[in-house]
């Protein structure tokens, strides 16, 4: 009787620990945040159009968010460019600005640029894309308690970057998203529209 009784409990003990395992493991996974690295930038240009850059002085041609992306945008980007200046701002409302520069026969951009951000001790870095020509990466300030911290900063903040490189003819051109970043989803149209940046003559 005894080692039946015996029998029984180690059998209601194996059954107790068997659903505590389970019910974590379901928790786990229900607590699991979507992976950073699943960014979409692929070549579907549906929510897109074309714009063309030579009447601003770059023989160029760029796919730029319409108004299906739903980030807020108008129709119409506005192209900021000083005759005989090397820079080019593109903006499409208040939540898409590229900022695009003449580096003349520098093909070295996107080289210098992980360079410069692996010297960085304020933020973490961590790239998403990393590709000779483009960079796409997540940055995250250090926060108060951190020896690399910067002096008072006492959370956490993540923005999301996007570098990239592309040359038409002999001139190498720089694109990249203003300082401060954008949320991911703005980021993977930014990346969208560099990579489609492509001189005209190669349509």
């Amino acid at each position: 009787m005894l080692n039946r009784l015996n029998k029984t409990s180690y059998f209601i003990f194996a059954l107790l620990v068997g659903a505590t395992f389970m019910f974590q493991s379901c928790g786990d996974v229900e607590e699991v945040e979507d992976p950073v690295d699943e960014v979409v930038v692929d070549e579907d240009y549906y929510e897109f159009q074309d714009v063309m850059l030579d009447k601003y002085d770059i023989p160029a041609l760029i796919k730029l968010p319409d108004e299906t992306a739903n980030i807020g945008a108008s129709t119409k980007p506005e192209i900021q460019h000083v005759e005989d200046d090397i820079k080019w701002t593109i903006n499409i409302g208040p939540n898409f600005r590229l900022l695009i520069e003449d580096y003349g026969h520098n093909k070295d951009l996107v080289k210098v640029e992980k360079k410069e951000l692996a010297e960085t001790d304020f933020y973490k870095i961590k790239y998403i894309i990393d590709e000779p020509n483009l960079i796409l990466y997540e940055r995250t300030l250090v926060v108060d308690g951190n020896e690399k911290a910067a002096p008072s900063v006492g959370i956490e903040h993540r923005s999301y970057h996007v570098y990239g490189q592309k040359t038409i003819g002999d001139i190498t051109y720089e694109l990249q998203s203003r300082e401060e970043g954008y949320e991911k989803v703005i980021i993977e149209l930014m990346a969208k529209s560099i990579k489609s940046f492509k001189g005209i003559e190669e349509e």
